[in-house]
């Protein structure tokens, strides 16, 4: 089990114990009766927590890590979570009494308090709760890799930094005819580096691996039958670049083996997907520019308030089989920005203007995108559309980056929320990671879980140019 699922099972262990209490405190003299009503109102608190602490980003790997951060953001995180459930709490007894149905009369002001002491103490003891189990070593988990030179190097490091689980117990087994080891795995006395010419499954057994993983920089002198005993006696066994796809949650470009992308799952769409896609794109849009709508307007009146010039801003990106459509956005920049030609934004650009850089912040600029996604142009969860320009350029040097358009553009997506905005050849090779990762994994479950994280990228924008 990783980290985020084991802080979600601590989370949610002591919600379901503390908050049948704190309920009860809370409404004391109230229920009359417990019936479904009842438990219903009293499930959508604990609910609403749980998804705030998702979307929110409290189940990622950086801010599991901290303590400190995390709790700082708890207080707010349970708020949002709260104030959601008792809007709800309001609103439904209104929308089932013209059905003609009963509902209990309960206030959520009450319960809006006893939630938020309620989960924030919940939430601050599931966490130290965490940090015991983390120094006690019980997360941690045994791998066994086989190959000891750069590939597995390479694989040690982004477990190291970006894998789901917090502690990995690395163990390499080595054969001279899988290449040479590599010196930063001799130089590291926390790697231990076994020369076994064929008892891996020995050195599985003793080491108790969790797991083996095939990571040589040569396999032809690999004995694959002695790898399908491992199978056989119930240690799974994973290529490395399956495993490192399903722990760092992108595709590493660097190693990318073109016959493993080949024969592994994914890059099916079928018309049912699409036309599902299709409807959440338009009701999420409509939802949001019905919400969002006086944000939008407070935006166009600043952007033609400080220098009278035209507050939208419309430009040739590139969406789905390498179409091109015209995306609208807020003006950030000033009039002249783009004179010269077509230029990379930097960390700080200073054609972007004051009122353009809160835009930019509070992703305000971005709304306008909303009638793209109406007009089929854009989705609301892909690809980040990028400008004809920067596509020709970057497919020259990225391999599979037009494959990134299999799918429509996006809004938001899962490079977006998971690398801050980046202007620079490295920064897109990064970014392609996780677009390919999406492209072949996309599904409606995937897109509804990075519209969730989205949030968190608004409240706490970072690397936002």
């Amino acid at each position: 089990m990783n980290a985020a699922a084991v802080m979600f099972c601590l989370d949610a262990a002591l919600i379901v114990v503390v908050w049948p209490f704190a309920a009860w405190f809370a409404l004391p003299g109230r229920l009359p009766r417990i019936d479904f009503e009842i438990v219903l109102i009293l499930a959508l608190y604990p609910l609403a927590n749980l998804l705030s602490l998702y979307a929110l980003g409290l189940y990622r790997r950086d801010v599991i890590l901290t303590v400190r951060r995390s709790i700082r953001r708890l207080p707010l995180v349970v708020g949002i979570g709260t104030v959601a459930a008792s809007a709800l709490v309001l609103v439904l007894p209104m929308l089932l009494a013209r059905q003609g149905k009963a509902w209990p009369p309960l206030l959520p002001d009450p319960l809006f308090v006893a939630a938020s002491t309620c989960f924030t103490g919940c939430g601050v003891a599931a966490r130290l709760a965490f940090l015991r189990l983390r120094k006690s070593g019980l997360l941690k988990r045994r791998l066994l890799v086989v190959g000891a030179g750069r590939r597995a190097w390479d694989l040690a490091w982004m477990l190291q930094s970006e894998g789901r689980n917090l502690h990995y117990d690395v163990t390499f087994v080595h054969d001279e005819r899988f290449g040479p080891v590599d010196p930063r795995l001799q130089r590291d006395d926390s790697r231990r580096v076994i020369q076994s010419p064929g008892g891996i499954l020995e050195v599985a057994r003793q080491l108790r691996a969790d797991q083996i993983v095939i990571a040589p920089d040569e396999r032809r002198g690999m004995a694959l039958d002695r790898l399908i005993d491992c199978k056989m006696a119930g240690y799974p066994v994973y290529q490395y670049m399956s495993f490192l796809e399903a722990e760092i949650r992108r595709i590493d470009i660097k190693r990318l083996d073109l016959s493993w992308l080949l024969y592994s799952e994914g890059f099916s769409y079928t018309m049912f997907d699409r036309a599902l896609k299709r409807a959440l794109d338009v009701s999420v849009s409509l939802i949001l520019l019905i919400v969002a709508s006086p944000f939008l307007l407070g935006g166009i009146l600043a952007v033609w308030l400080q220098d009278r010039g035209s507050p939208f801003y419309s430009q040739i990106r590139v969406t789905k089989g390498m179409r091109h459509f015209k995306i609208l956005k807020l003006r950030t920049m000033r009039l002249d920005s783009e004179t010269a030609g077509a230029v990379w934004a930097d960390a700080h650009d200073r054609r972007i203007t004051r009122v353009g850089n809160f835009l930019r912040r509070t992703r305000i600029d971005e709304i306008p995108q909303l009638f793209n996604i109406l007009r089929g142009e854009m989705s609301f969860v892909g690809p980040r559309p990028e400008r004809p320009e920067f596509t020709r350029e970057l497919a020259l040097q990225l391999p599979l980056y037009n494959e990134r358009h299999i799918v429509k553009a996006g809004l938001t997506g899962w490079a977006q929320i998971n690398y801050p905005y980046g202007a620079s050849l490295d920064d897109a090779r990064s970014k392609l990671s996780y677009d390919l990762y999406y492209v072949k994994n996309a599904s409606i479950a995937f897109d509804l879980l990075i519209i969730l994280q989205t949030l968190r990228v608004v409240l706490w924008p970072s690397g936002v140019r």
